[in-house]
């Protein structure tokens, strides 16, 4: 059944109630309409708290940590690595390579008889992972032809590069007792490059084995520069070098074109790698970049755990909250932390480097000097960072209007509860309805009474139209009039 619940200015409002074992019972639910509107209000509060978490969160003190941190850093890089042969790092790092060399060697039985050689552990590898592209340059041809020589055979062949296309042309060597070599931008083949060579395995498979194995093997054997090397010795080429090989590789495969600029590019990771800037320096490289990279990250620790301790009660600490606060990891504060902190590193090392190639050159530039210093780790660690603050900023730009449309949706919901209160107020007589119980229990008749004249009251119903007591309610029903 229908009934008029509210009529105010001209406006009605219709609620549908239903009567069934003595309750009533609104279909429409304002408190269940209130309850989805909250609801929704923490799913829009919880939107803009993630969205709002894509920003980074330092402080002043963060950016001088991060800076200061890159800036001694820097100062390692410039004192401690250097370049290529007055390197204090280098030597380390050097030192540790000779000694994982000889450690592999006794893993494929080597015996060392007491002497602990590198060079005897080197030739070890060498024959036991042997392979017909290993040309020195020595007074055969090849040194003659295309000037291949033992300071730079290791870069000039293909199959010594630490690359996927080293790894192809190993393999395609071994397979067809050849050799391939990069110089002066052309792809130089040698046919039937060691007659004694001979592909272990009884099928394609098992070849496709030995053949990786050979290759990773002699790679080890190379790490510290071969066998006949004095001194520190000509190690495999730096990976990030390799790639100027591969480009004239694939053109020259593909017939396209080798530019001149191909060209430079390679001779200037020749002359590089010529001055000693191997896998090995690249390593040592890494130390300072690796340095910073945990100092920031343990700074940033540090400073939240201080924070939490000191703003968090004694009851409420847990060790899964701590973390959370504290963890150096995936958040975009200590992402910019650490952009500052390479980036402030990378220029001091690229002020190095430039100084350094003005005074090489003799008032000219010297781009051999300038690289040799120029620490590449760092480069492309700050380019990772400076990626992820590129993509994160875009992400906050889109997510801005995000945020823009929910805090607009957020004060429509917040007015639509409001307005709810209000009626849940106005409608707040579930008490009041039950007076049909009440009239069951003889006891409770007049607080029945007493019930539905505040319901009465409350739907606006005119004072001179309300019963107010028994007596009036009889003498209206039996026919009465109620007085005015």
């Amino acid at each position: 059944m229908g009934e008029k619940l509210r009529e105010k200015q001209n406006t009605k409002l219709l609620l549908e109630m239903n009567v069934g074992d003595g309750e009533y019972d609104f279909t429409s639910s304002i408190f269940d309409a209130l309850n989805q509107a909250e609801l929704e209000i923490d799913n829009l509060d919880e939107t803009i708290e993630s969205i709002q978490c894509l920003k980074p969160n330092c402080d002043k003190l963060d950016y001088i940590l991060a800076a200061s941190s890159g800036a001694l850093c820097g100062i390692i890089d410039i004192f401690l690595v250097g370049k290529p042969g007055e390197s204090p790092l280098g030597n380390i790092t050097d030192k540790w390579f000779a000694d994982r060399t000889t450690d592999f060697a006794r893993k494929c039985k080597w015996k060392d008889n007491g002497e602990n050689s590198l060079s005897s552990a080197i030739r070890y590898l060498e024959k036991k992972f042997k392979i017909p592209y290993d040309q020195r340059g020595a007074g055969d041809a090849a040194s003659f032809i295309f000037g291949l020589n033992p300071t730079n055979h290791h870069f000039k062949s293909l199959a010594h590069n630490p690359s996927l296309l080293g790894l192809f042309f190993s393999i395609l060597d071994q397979f067809t007792n050849s050799s391939h070599f990069i110089s002066d931008g052309e792809l130089i083949s040698l046919a039937d490059a060691d007659g004694k060579f001979e592909l272990r395995g009884n099928d394609i498979s098992s070849k496709l084995y030995c053949a990786f194995v050979n290759w990773i093997g002699h790679l080890i054997s190379d790490m510290s520069g071969s066998s006949s090397s004095k001194g520190r010795g000509m190690g495999i080429p730096s990976p990030f070098w390799t790639w100027t090989n591969d480009i004239i590789a694939i053109k020259r495969s593909l017939n396209i074109p080798v530019s001149q600029f191909d060209n430079s590019i390679n001779e200037l990771a020749i002359n590089i790698y010529e001055e000693g800037f191997d896998a090995r320096f690249q390593s040592t490289q890494a130390i300072p970049v690796l340095i910073n990279e945990m100092l920031v990250r343990l700074v940033y620790a540090i400073r939240r755990l201080i924070k939490y301790f000191t703003e968090t009660d004694k009851e409420t600490r847990s060790f899964s909250l701590m973390w959370e606060k504290c963890k150096p990891f995936s958040n975009p504060t200590i992402k910019r932390m650490l952009t500052v902190a390479h980036g402030t590193f990378c220029l001091v090392d690229i002020g190095d480097a430039t100084v350094h190639g003005l005074v090489k050159g003799g008032g000219s530039f010297n781009p051999t000097e300038f690289f040799l210093r120029l620490n590449i780790a760092g480069v492309g660690r700050l380019t990772i960072s400076l990626y992820g603050e590129v993509k994160r900023d875009i992400g906050i730009q889109k997510a801005e209007r995000k945020i823009i449309f929910a805090r607009k949706e957020k004060l429509v919901v917040e007015d639509y509860i409001e307005g709810l209160k209000l009626l849940s107020e106005l409608y707040r007589d579930k008490n009041l309805l039950n007076f049909v119980t009440d009239f069951q229990d003889s006891d409770m008749y007049i607080r029945a009474f007493e019930k539905t004249v505040i319901l009465a009251k409350k739907r606006n119903v005119p004072n001179n139209k309300i019963l107010k007591n028994k007596n009036e309610i009889d003498s209206y029903f039996l026919g009465g009039k109620k007085s005015e």
